[in-house]
């Protein structure tokens, strides 16, 4: 569905009838996704030119438009995701790529990813600063699951590690058959209630707000629902 909404080439008509589905009880949601995207390659920009040259992508998803590997050339990055079928179809398409590639891995265990294909992909993710990126993801964990991830990639890695982030605020609330569409694990949050979740990770001055007013590349910010709010937080020295 996202990748129908970003213009991509990676769906099916499955996807574009879900799509419409989900449009006919909120609203269009190509802006939406596409401001999202143009948020996660701000976000990606700043982090490389604070000094990270490595990603690692939890729950990335069919690889679509305006990727981390395409915003950051010349970036290591290993993406990853629980579904044995997402990370075959990512693997066909980044077939090729030097530095790049794609891995089973749990962003609630760290210790899930295959350490040969870490060590290939990230050789330096325990010594130089690591962007980890947790695009999409926390909406679909619980405050105590997600707080406890958060904690455990804290450890795992290097001072001056970036996490790149944004989460489902509450726009659907508004909404009972798009958020119905969701399902019961679905979770929206304010975003005075995301920041403890944050725990030791520290935001950067930009703070958290709606992805289209993160750095906007123009003066005035797109125009869409604040459905995605989001930011990047450090891991102080």
């Amino acid at each position: 569905m996202i990748d129908y909404w970003l213009g991509g080439v990676h769906h099916h008509p499955i996807d574009v009838a879900a799509a419409g589905a989900f449009e006919s009880a909120y609203r269009p949601c190509a802006d939406i996704f596409r401001s999202l995207r143009a948020f996660s390659g701000r976000a990606v920009r700043q982090a490389v030119g604070e000094g990270v040259g490595q990603f690692l992508v939890f729950g990335a998803g069919v690889p679509t438009q305006a990727n981390v590997h395409e915003t950051a050339p010349g970036a290591r990055v290993l993406y990853t995701d629980l579904d044995p079928r997402i990370v075959a179809v990512g693997r066909e398409l980044l077939d090729g790529l030097d530095s790049v590639d794609y891995a089973l891995g749990d962003v609630t265990d760290p210790n899930s990813i295959d350490p040969a294909v870490l060590d290939r992909v990230l050789p330096d993710r325990k010594r130089q600063p690591l962007g980890v990126v947790l695009f999409g993801l926390p909406a679909f964990f619980d405050d105590a699951t997600l707080a406890g991830a958060l904690d455990a990639l804290y450890d795992a890695v290097p001072a001056g590690s970036r996490l790149l982030f944004d989460f489902d605020a509450t726009e659907l609330a508004g909404h009972p058959e798009a958020l119905a569409m969701m399902g019961p694990a679905f979770h929206m949050r304010e975003p005075a209630a995301f920041a403890p979740l944050l725990g030791r990770w520290t935001p950067t001055a930009e703070g958290i707000v709606p992805v289209a007013r993160w750095l906007p590349d123009a003066d005035t910010p797109e125009d869409v629902p604040d459905a995605f709010w989001g930011g990047v937080a450090v891991k102080q020295a």
